[in-house]
């Protein structure tokens, strides 16, 4: 089949699953707004475009997003028809249709089938908006601009064959008829190369100049997000600090993430979330202390495996949203994990089973949580044992979630 990807930074969560089809001999190609000047991608033929306009000044915020979506829409479409008059047309289309892309594709190829990567579905209660009482809504009309938001999703389903989930809570923010056509199937997670080992190393740089040396023998406690954020609980594992920190004296914290944001609103002024947090928890922590937290940007993916897999406790809290890929892979390698009792963590990490659940606003249960692992190393390698098992078991890249999602593109034909 010709098989067309669509994705503003391809591969994105296709990166499994597009180098398969290519295995399985069908003709893919990805469309990308990605700046590269890379022609293809593991056999993916890669076809880049790029927007002609901006947005326009003093727009009703109620609509920027819109506006921001359909501008990338058109400049796929114009792409889109660009292919058409060179003979090239798609018998599927998978696409992530979050920015908008894929929106005016059938009316190019009308006869290809859309599947789309369903993540997440905006809801004004019971997900990430209004769950953080500290941080209300500074306008009452933000309701509005959310339902608004939606649109370009609601168009999508009246195009779209099918959907496909990475969990079933994100699945469920769907409305229905069209939750009925979403598959849930993780993006899977490649649990032979992220697997446990007791051999690991790893070196830091201090800001001595000196550097630091860790193993399996130190007590590591890793926290992990792409960007340090209240979404990701940044705020709730900064206020546990001093007390972590006081508690253990022999731990030192590794932060990994960068200074920008991902999800939600930026703070005020100039500061960043990173160093808003710090500024209110270091007057309460001592110099010496301090020097056993480090924070360690953005980590190239080579290091980042050895970082979770010398880590002694891994803590990751989150909002009701989205999963991030970092929590599977932490189960993969065997961390003993601290994690909020939010969805959709309670897919995979089950009470005392496979990692511990602490309430995401309390930063003491997460200190007690944390210390009570440190201090039982047993009860440590048994969750971990159980985290590695469960991620096997259900998100296992080629035995579980590959095979399902090659299914899954044969029942687009």
């Amino acid at each position: 089949m010709n098989i067309l990807f669509i994705h503003q930074n391809f591969p994105g969560q296709f990166k499994h699953l597009a180098p398969a089809l290519v295995q399985q001999g069908h003709h893919v190609l990805a469309m990308t707004m990605q700046k590269t000047e890379a022609t293809a991608w593991q056999g993916v033929q890669l076809v880049r475009y790029s927007a002609t306009r901006g947005t326009t000044a003093n727009i009703h915020p109620w609509v920027s997003d819109f506006e921001t979506k359909t501008i990338r829409a058109e400049a796929c479409f114009r792409a889109a028809l660009q292919m058409k008059a060179q003979g090239y047309a798609p018998d599927i289309i998978i696409a992530h249709p979050g920015w908008g892309e894929s929106l005016f594709l059938k009316e190019v190829w009308p006869s290809a089938n859309i599947g789309i990567y369903c993540e997440f579905y905006y809801r004004p209660q019971g997900a990430d908006v209004g769950f953080d009482p500290e941080f209300p809504a500074k306008d009452e009309g933000d309701v509005c601009r959310l339902k608004l938001k939606n649109i370009n999703n609601l168009l999508h389903f009246e195009v779209a064959d099918a959907g496909i989930s990475p969990t079933h809570w994100q699945a469920s923010t769907f409305p229905e008829p069209f939750r009925k056509q979403i598959s849930v199937i993780h993006d899977g997670i490649d649990t032979d190369a992220l697997a446990p080992n007791p051999d690991v190393s790893l070196v830091l740089n201090m800001a001595d100049g000196e550097q630091l040396t860790l193993t399996k023998r130190d007590e590591v406690i890793t926290f992990v997000n792409r960007n340090l954020e209240p979404y990701r609980g940044y705020h709730i594992f900064m206020r546990a600090l001093p007390e972590l920190l006081k508690r253990r004296p022999n731990a030192i914290v590794l932060i990994v993430g960068g200074n920008d944001v991902s999800y939600g609103a930026r703070p005020e002024g100039n500061q960043t979330w990173k160093d808003l947090f710090i500024q209110e928890v270091r007057p309460q922590i001592s110099d010496s202390d301090w020097a056993r937290v480090r924070f360690l940007g953005n980590l190239p993916y080579q290091h980042f495996i050895p970082l979770l897999q010398l880590s002694t406790v891994h803590v990751y809290l989150t909002y009701p949203f989205v999963l991030s890929w970092s929590l599977l892979e932490a189960m993969s390698v065997g961390c003993a994990i601290v994690a909020s009792d939010t969805q959709p963590l309670r897919e995979a990490i089950i009470h005392d089973e496979t990692g511990r659940l602490v309430d995401f606003f309390d930063a003491n249960a997460l200190v007690n949580a944390t210390c009570d692992l440190l201090d039982h190393p047993q009860e440590r390698d048994r969750l971990s044992k159980n985290a590695r098992a469960f991620a096997i078991a259900h998100y296992d890249l080629k035995t579980v979630c590959l095979p399902q999602q090659l299914d899954w593109v044969n029942g687009l034909r």
